[in-house]
């Protein structure tokens, strides 16, 4: 029997990709509010990972509606909403992967990427090599991305180059130009052209000099990925426990 929830849910996604798709972005915050407050009751979503009959549906709608939700505040150009969908949405491509209930987005490069370009154009250098280093750690290719590649080779000339201007002009130009989700990543480029044009203005040159990052940890120390750790373990005991009811 299909669960009504589920069946809600879809229903209700169907309609913010309407809104989505004829660009009504009026509409779309507050089906995106509805959509959330009925994930919250689907108890196979993080973090509890409860092996329920429709895990794998709901786990895959859920991830779909927070990938449009991290697109939708880089069309409405909302950094906070980036952030805070981005953190739900990394426990679907982290986490839920691991438990084998969930195949791999074809979106999750492109919007990894992106939030290393946040990461870098908020000067937030500590965090963009934790979540660098956590996407090695994940996935070994990660680096090969074309889009990821981006990312680092642009953090890399800003801190070699110390911000200069030219460097984001010529990483437009390197920008993936075959790839539409990371065409996005012109609202993060733009970001990080005005920090460097006001700071070169108070400078008196093309200059912004971006924060060394610290050290990087070994894999395990890593602070996200100790709570994914955390996040596997809950989801394995899960399936142990109800594969036990099951048996008995």
């Amino acid at each position: 029997m299909a669960d009504p929830v589920l069946q809600e849910v879809h229903l209700n996604f169907d309609l913010f990709r309407k809104a989505y798709e004829q660009k009504d972005f009026n509409a779309c915050p507050e089906l995106l509010t509805k959509l959330k407050a009925m994930l919250a009751q689907l108890r196979s979503l993080p973090p509890m990972y409860e092996a329920t009959p429709n895990a794998a549906g709901e786990l895959t709608v859920a991830r779909d509606i927070y990938e449009h939700a991290v697109v939708l505040s880089l069309k409405t150009e909302n950094e906070e909403a980036f952030e805070r969908d981005f953190l739900q949405l990394k426990q679907y491509y982290y986490a839920a992967v691991g438990t084998g209930r969930l195949p791999p987005s074809p979106q999750e490069d492109l919007l990894l990427a992106l939030n290393l370009l946040r990461l870098l154009v908020q000067n937030r250098t500590d965090e963009f090599h934790d979540e660098l280093e956590l996407l090695v750690c994940m996935s070994p290719d990660a680096l090969d991305n074309p889009c990821i590649k981006h990312v680092v080779e642009l953090e890399k000339s800003l801190m070699e180059e110390g911000g200069a201007y030219v460097t984001t002009l010529l990483a437009r130009q390197a920008m993936p130009d075959d790839i539409s989700t990371y065409t996005y990543a012109n609202y993060f480029m733009d970001l990080l052209e005005k920090t460097i044009r006001d700071q070169g203005d108070v400078n008196n040159n093309d200059a912004v000099f971006f924060e060394k990052a610290k050290e990087s940890a070994p894999c395990k120390e890593i602070p996200s990925l100790q709570l994914i750790n955390q996040m596997l373990s809950h989801a394995t005991k899960s399936d142990q426990i109800h594969g036990s009811e099951n048996d008995s």
